[in-house]
């Protein structure tokens, strides 16, 4: 199978490696790829949305499994898909919406595969209602180490191992997930304003249990007794009798719109705490201080950076570093106090959310724990920033919580136990399960997974 010597990198642009990239068709040429990974290992890549080093693997080989990407069933009567593991979630809207049906959990970004979203087990705003994206899932089939293809249900080790497993468990090739049901492509959507970061907190304790989906952009810039003004958007899918006559022709037509591309070079430090501050300031100012019922399209409501094509180019050739963490409820304050640091600190971040978890899902390194979560986006060359998020890091595992596997880049190794318990099982696992270490990627080596 012909393969290319290619520099890989996560979405974050930090940390290129080289590697073998693989591009396997059917699952026969998987499983050759597999047993032809060399000493170096592999580990399975789906659209590279992963922030850090999570789909790289330096001087090993990178299964490109975009390639793998038929939806075989959908049962339109029982709401489930049976697809391959390189089929995209934007694929699947393509094809669902217009029979009434969602993808059940989405991420900031459409444009990640299925395999990748059981891999990383990703969660979306709608975590306090419907969990992590693996908790949808009814099954898959798993391509193991030895070479067997091995069908995986629910309840079982292997299951909850995959489930936010970065891919280390082996190559998933197919899943069957249970889906959302809608009637329309249109959300409804409640915009309100919060004066600072308790306003914030206590708008979303009080009031999430109304919503499907919930999440806040939060500005770091802001100080004093503005710290952590928010702007709050929650809302749920549309029903038809609340669309207008014309929207109701055709309510679930799915049309994403596209702006030009990010520029391919763009000047280092364009992301300053200059532009940024203003950035923040206009969005924040821009927004309204109470809207209800504003029906938005699927696209602008949950990926609307999608609508930019290489965004993430915007940071420079240095590329940036996505940060998120969890803390439990009850630990409010290490939260207030790292909003605080950030803040004083000013973090040029104009990506910045809160969301609350609800209750977790058994995947060993699966993320969500029931509390909330901050996740940011920092441009990676800002001085200082590693010994300023290793300092984060001891806080957030001094209090129970942790940081988001499939966005890290540069956590270090000793704090990883602390912040995942099930940490050895998963490793006794792999170990009997591939002895040989087959599938391995930077994040793995990084980490000691």
């Amino acid at each position: 199978m012909p393969a290319d010597s290619v520099s890989v990198t996560g979405w974050g642009r930090t940390a290129p490696t080289t590697a073998r990239l693989v591009r396997p068709r059917t699952y026969g040429e998987a499983a050759a790829a597999v047993r032809e990974c060399g000493a170096r290992g592999g580990i399975a890549r789906g659209l590279g949305r992963a922030y850090g080093d999570a789909a790289q693997n330096a001087g090993g080989a990178v299964l490109d499994m975009t390639g793998l990407d038929r939806i075989h069933a959908v049962d339109a009567g029982g709401g489930t898909v049976l697809c391959d593991a390189g089929v995209s979630l934007h694929r699947l809207m393509e094809v669902l919406l217009p029979l009434g049906w969602f993808v059940p959990v989405t991420p900031g970004t459409r444009y990640v595969t299925v395999g990748g979203a059981i891999g990383a087990d990703i969660h979306g705003k709608n975590h306090h209602v419907s969990g992590s994206f693996s908790r949808h899932v009814l099954s898959f089939e798993l391509l193991t180490a030895d070479g067997e293809i091995r069908t995986v249900g629910r309840g079982t080790p292997l299951f909850d191992a995959t489930a936010g497993g970065m891919g280390l468990t082996g190559v998933i090739l197919t899943a069957t997930v249970r889906l959302q049901p809608v009637e329309s492509a249109l959300v409804s959507v409640d915009t309100e304003r919060a004066t600072d970061l308790d306003d914030l907190m206590a708008r979303l304790t009080t009031g999430d249990h109304r919503y499907r989906y919930s999440v806040a952009w939060i500005d770091l810039l802001a100080r004093g007794a503005r710290t952590g003004r928010s702007v709050l958007t929650r809302g749920d899918h549309a029903p038809l009798d609340a669309l207008p006559p014309r929207a109701r022709r055709h309510p679930l037509a799915f049309r994403p719109s596209r702006l030009p591309a990010a520029p391919a070079f763009v000047p280092e430090g364009l992301l300053g705490r200059t532009t940024v501050g203003l950035f923040n300031e206009l969005w924040y100012r821009k927004a309204p201080r109470v809207r209800r019922g504003e029906l938005q399209p699927i696209p602008a409501f949950f990926h609307p950076l999608d609508g930019v094509p290489h965004w993430n180019r915007v940071y420079g050739r240095g590329g940036f570093v996505q940060y998120q963490f969890v803390v439990g409820h009850g630990r409010e304050e290490t939260l207030r106090r790292i909003v605080r640091r950030i803040s004083e600190r000013g973090c040029p971040s104009f990506l910045a959310v809160l969301k609350r978890f609800g209750e977790g899902d058994p995947g060993w390194l699966s993320f969500p724990v029931p509390g909330w979560t901050l996740a940011l986006d920092i441009p990676a060359n800002l001085p200082g920033l590693g010994a300023f998020l290793d300092e984060l890091d001891e806080e957030v595992a001094g209090a129970g919580g942790r940081v988001y596997l499939a966005k890290d880049a540069r956590l270090r190794p000793e704090l990883l136990a602390a912040m995942y318990p099930r940490l050895g099982a998963f490793r006794s696992l792999r170990r009997e399960l591939d002895p040989r270490g087959v599938f391995t990627s930077d994040l793995s080596r990084r980490l000691g997974l």
